[in-house]
């Protein structure tokens, strides 16, 4: 995957606070849905980019590992584990992994991290230790789900790299967020720690309800009679039917707040976004005579 600058991502620079940062996410978030932007093809990619980017940068470890490391963030931890291997190793009367300079060290730990030769003669010949244990590398998968699957806490079996994997998916969670999976990667180097699976969610749209964050839209068509005199429409939600009294003289376009029917809040027992509902006046076609007369009349009272 090419390297991505998570601060060019979200409009800001490398002191920005975490106040910031979540600022600045909920309302790129809301600006690149790709429910609100259907004729903008790459809205899905921004809008994955820009989660990405806040998961990475809303969690100070891996905004440390992100800020020190770059596009080698991931591979931080074994960077650091031969940081110290290295500097064992020279407490011990070892040469460490190749010559004088610490940019040849950091060069000879990503040459072994990639498949090189993990052990250099010493000047006087010989190795100058055993092979080093590395941690095996992370794989990335990605996982479709329904947006009403989504809604709810359920379970999920995984294949990955010919392994099946069972999984508990937490209600709520985002189209494009990332979550990770300790120790489910590939095995290390040398009897090494294994690496980590990362899953990409990818939520699929429902022809019903479009989602905002934790907010749900639905459109909900009311017969011009209804929407006159008044009276009673029966709308459905993710977690069942609601009735809802309709004021006389709803106009076309009126929206209705119906709190807490909205979409479950990630990891949030018992906590739940809006639903928010706009009604459509549906105006009657095909009058006969008496009925069209019915209108004229009105129209001039």
């Amino acid at each position: 995957m090419a390297f991505i600058d998570y601060y060019k991502i979200l409009g800001l620079d490398k002191t920005a606070s975490t106040e910031d940062i979540k600022k600045a996410y909920r309302k790129l978030a809301r600006k690149h849905h790709p429910d609100l932007n259907p004729n903008d093809k790459d809205a899905h990619l921004k809008f994955q980019q820009i989660n990405e980017a806040n998961e990475v940068l809303s969690d100070p470890e891996k905004r440390r590992k992100y800020d020190e490391y770059g596009e080698n963030w991931k591979h931080a931890d074994q960077f650091e584990q031969s940081r110290q291997q290295q500097q064992r190793y020279g407490k011990q009367g070892f040469e460490p992994f190749g010559s004088e300079s610490d940019g040849d060290h950091y060069s000879d730990f990503f040459e072994s991290l990639f498949g090189g030769q993990f052990g250099r003669e010493k000047k006087g010949g010989g190795r100058s230790s055993s092979s080093a244990r590395f941690r095996g590398p992370d794989y990335n998968a990605e996982l479709r789900l329904p947006l009403r699957q989504a809604y709810i806490t359920h379970q999920q079996t995984l294949n990955v790299q010919g392994k099946n994997i069972r999984i508990t998916i937490p209600a709520g969670i985002s189209d494009g967020q990332v979550i990770k999976l300790n120790g489910y990667g590939g095995p290390g180097i040398n009897n090494g720690p294994t690496g980590d699976l990362y899953i990409t969610f990818v939520i699929e749209a429902d022809k019903h309800f479009k989602r905002l964050d934790n907010d749900l839209y639905a459109n909900v068509e009311l017969d011009l009679y209804t929407a006159v005199l008044g009276g009673e429409t029966t709308i459905d939600t993710m977690d069942g039917k609601v009735k809802l009294k309709i004021p006389p003289g709803t106009q076309n376009g009126t929206k209705v707040r119906l709190k807490g029917k909205g979409f479950p809040v990630y990891k949030k027992e018992g906590a739940f976004g809006d639903l928010i509902v706009t009604y459509s006046v549906k105006i009657p076609t095909n009058l006969n005579k008496e009925q069209t007369e019915l209108f004229r009349k009105l129209s001039t009272m």
